[in-house]
């Protein structure tokens, strides 16, 4: 699955370089930045000896199998576990992990990543090409992997010693990107052929190995001293713990029950008053209001359209933000290469004109109602229907716990969905708007000239100046769709203890290098 849905805010997946380019970042998110902390050694690493981070998170992980946790908002969780043949910087680009450098083909549809030598997973498995060949190759075959729809591009693995050759069906230089820490996570062979006891026990070779789980509850980890980058990571415990009542977090952290958490933009203050740190991470993150037009009345374009006309973005922003968040009608949050000005705009908030479309497709005021299937209470939807009632459309909330069932089986008419987005921005356009995309209510439908356009994303080296017009053409293909209204944006939030140093401000992703606790700030 390549985002979530979540009652409690959007959470939010680029490229031998895939890039929020220097520019579009100052411009758009240059607020949101905290400056990294260089890797630490000497001084800071000896100040954090003995140091335990007490993480409580609103995503506890439900599966520790990274095939079956996908690509949502736990794959935070899970990297501390698992490495991937690429990670993202702070300007996110795919930069080495696993892999130590990577190389196309001069066609494009065949990379070679080259792994780093002598690395193993936590059972003393090798780190090798074969590994990243049974990884591939379960998260496309796997009968309940989540990362299949992600992988279309990858035709067959080679494993060569510790070279791993990655066969495309077609050109796509969007790769590096797409084997991160999202959709391509590396368990060991050995522990895999075993799915279900990996679900449960994961082994991997990243900053950390887990030496106890009890499920949806706690995990318990310790530094893994054969992780590549061991002498930048100076955590020597973590106790990973589900978030209880969101009341409770900020309390807490003061008394010293966690050090760490993800919060909501309405504790942020609370936060800061407590004398603890807040941490605004940047992301991609984006929530929309998800329609079916294979079904009635989604059929109707006036109606489409109609919905489009009455969704006042900015009071999503303004409810539910609490000043960290902006309104957006594109995947993306604004200053992202992939964040299309052309579009901005394209369907301005306008009650009188969506009761025009709605009485032209026969649907006078009062006539038209609707049910909005969501999983749990969700202030969002309650905008969503008040908004639409005043346009003439009456919206009957239902809340269907099993609402991931009916949603990614297409049978819904009417959702919401918060997304964490994609490192691989054609990949988060192709979640949305290709005719397969998890997030594509209304598959098979895509709008035309969205094929075409993506296709030349891919075919695209990253590094190219024609990049990022070629890509921002691609989003406003996508948008053509009838299929979503988006709303608002929002960054990750993160409260945690002031002995916490600075994290680095990779885009959605938490990374732990350099980070001290109560060592100097």
């Amino acid at each position: 699955m390549s985002g979530r849905r979540t009652p409690r805010r959007p959470a939010g997946h680029p490229r031998p370089a895939a890039r929020l380019r220097t520019a579009g970042l100052v411009t758009g998110l240059a607020a949101l930045l905290v400056p990294a902390l260089s890797a630490c050694g000497g001084e800071a690493a000896s100040a954090g000896a003995g140091s335990a981070l007490k993480w409580t998170s609103s995503y506890f992980p439900t599966h520790w199998d990274p095939v079956v946790g996908g690509s949502g908002a736990q794959f935070r969780e899970l990297s501390l576990v698992y490495a991937s043949l690429t990670r993202t910087d702070e300007k996110g680009d795919a930069v080495p992990d696993l892999a130590k450098s990577w190389e196309y083909n001069e066609k494009g549809d065949r990379i070679t990543f080259h792994l780093r030598s002598g690395l193993k997973f936590s059972d003393g498995e090798p780190v090798n090409g074969a590994a990243v060949k049974a990884a591939v190759e379960r998260a496309k075959k796997q009968k309940n992997s989540a990362l299949y729809g992600d992988l279309t591009s990858v035709e067959s693995v080679d494993a060569k010693g510790l070279d791993a050759v990655v066969h495309l069906s077609q050109v796509d230089y969007q790769i590096p990107q797409l084997f991160g820490q999202r959709v391509l996570q590396i368990a060991s062979p050995k522990a895999a052929k075993s799915p279900a006891k990996l679900d449960q026990n994961p082994v991997g070779a990243g900053p950390f190995t887990v030496t106890q789980v009890i499920p949806g509850t706690k995990a318990v980890l310790k530094k893994n001293p054969d992780y590549w980058d061991a002498d930048n990571i100076h955590i020597d415990t973590v106790e990973l713990t589900s978030a209880p009542d969101a009341s409770t977090v900020i309390s807490g952290l003061q008394t010293g029950v966690y050090n760490f958490a993800d919060i909501e933009p309405s504790q942020a203050s609370a936060a800061k008053k407590a004398g603890l740190d807040v941490f605004v991470q940047p992301g991609f993150n984006a929530s929309n209001i998800s329609l079916n037009i294979n079904k009635k009345p989604f059929d109707n374009d006036k109606v489409v359209d109609a919905v489009r006309y009455a969704v006042d973005r900015q009071e999503f922003v303004d409810k539910l933000t609490f000043g960290y968040g902006e309104a957006t009608d594109q995947p993306f949050p604004k200053g992202y290469v992939a964040y299309d000005p052309k579009s901005e705009n394209a369907y301005p908030h306008n009650v009188a004109k969506a009761k025009k479309l709605l009485a032209e497709a026969g649907y006078p005021s009062g006539d038209l109602k609707l049910k909005l299937v969501i999983p749990a209470e969700d202030p969002q939807a309650e905008i969503v229907q008040s908004q639409l009632a005043k346009v003439g459309i009456t919206v009957d909330i239902k809340i269907d716990k099993n609402w991931a069932t009916p949603f990614f089986a297409k049978d819904l008419t009417f959702s919401l969905y918060s997304t964490t987005g994609r490192d691989s921005a054609a990949q988060t356009l192709t979640a949305h708007f290709g005719p397969n995309g998890p997030l594509n209510l209304s598959s098979p439908y895509e709008p035309d000239g969205f094929e075409s356009a993506i296709a030349k994303v891919r075919e695209t080296p990253l590094d190219s100046p024609e990049y990022a017009t070629t890509l921002q053409a691609a989003t406003r293909a996508g948008l053509e769709s009838k299929a979503l209204v988006f709303t608002y944006s929002q960054p990750n939030l993160i409260a945690k203890s002031k002995s916490i140093s600075k994290l680095p401000a990779n885009p959605a992703h938490i990374d732990w290098t350099g980070v001290t606790i109560g060592g100097a700030e």
